[in-house]
This record gives C-alpha cells, structure tokens and sequence, in this order.
C-alpha cells in the first residue's frame, strides 16, 4: 500500500509535469491552458492511484486488472480532447491542444503508477515538440499558404 507521502508526491508531480506543457499552450494563447492541463493530469493520476489502491484491497479476494481503469482514462480524454477541436472555413485548428490534453492524461496515469523517469522525458520531448517544431515549421513551411494548425 502506498503512504500518504507518496501519494502527495505523485499528485504534486503530476501538476508540476502537466503545467509546464499548460503553460506552454496558454502562452500560444490556446482555449486549453495551464488550469486544463493541470486538472486532466492531476485527474488521470488520481484515478491510477484509486486503481491502484482498489487493486490493493481485493488483492486474493477477486482478481483485478489495475490497467482496466487507465484504459478508462484514454477513451474519456478523447471527448474533452475532441472539444477543443474547431473546423471553420479557414481550416482545423485545436489538434495540437486536443493532442497535449491526451499526453498529460498519460503523464498522469504514469506518474500515479511511479513510471516517473518516463513521465519526466515525456514531458521533456512534449515541450520540445511544442516549443521547437513550432519554429521548425515556420522555417520548413514558409513558402506555405496554409493557415497554421495547432
């Protein structure tokens, strides 16, 4: 069973990791930000923990998938993340976001298992790949009419 301490931490992690890539969708000023992002991996990390904690006490008494629960977790976040997607004649835009929304909900879920090296380079390659191909694409694209997706 886990201690009180360790389940703070993971919840505090889980925040920490997701608010950076919030941050950085709300300084792309995108309809999800920093609170979004915080909320669906704190979420995500809370119902892996509670899987795990069920997991504990039925432990020999009925058998139990852990990862039942998670699965859970990524088909819901499909929904929220399919809000945030808006088609207008100018194009498509929110696929970047609605995209960042499902990785934070796998932050979560792997930090409230203790999958903590990688939910720290996720997070690492997320802002990477938010912050710098965002530049690479201008470079790479610039010739290109297309309104920008994200």
């Amino acid at each position: 069973m886990l201690s009180d301490i360790t389940v703070i931490w993971r919840l505090l992690l889980s925040a920490i990791l997701s608010g950076l890539i919030g941050l950085e969708r709300q300084s792309a000023r995108k309809g999800a930000g920093l609170r979004t992002h915080i909320l669906v991996s704190l979420g995500s990390c809370l119902i892996m923990l509670t899987s795990l904690r069920v997991f504990d006490i039925y432990k020999g008494i009925t058998p139990m998938d852990p990862g039942r629960i998670a699965a859970g977790v990524i088909t819901g976040i499909g929904f929220l993340g399919a809000g945030t997607i808006i088609r207008d004649r100018e194009g498509i835009r929110g696929l970047t976001t609605a995209a960042s929304l499902w990785v934070v909900a796998g932050i979560g879920l792997s930090v409230g298992i203790g999958f903590y090296i990688a939910s720290m380079f996720t997070t690492v390659l997320a802002l990477a790949v938010l912050f710098f191909l965002r530049y690479f694409e201008r470079y790479l694209f610039a010739g290109d009419n297309r309104k920008e997706i994200s």
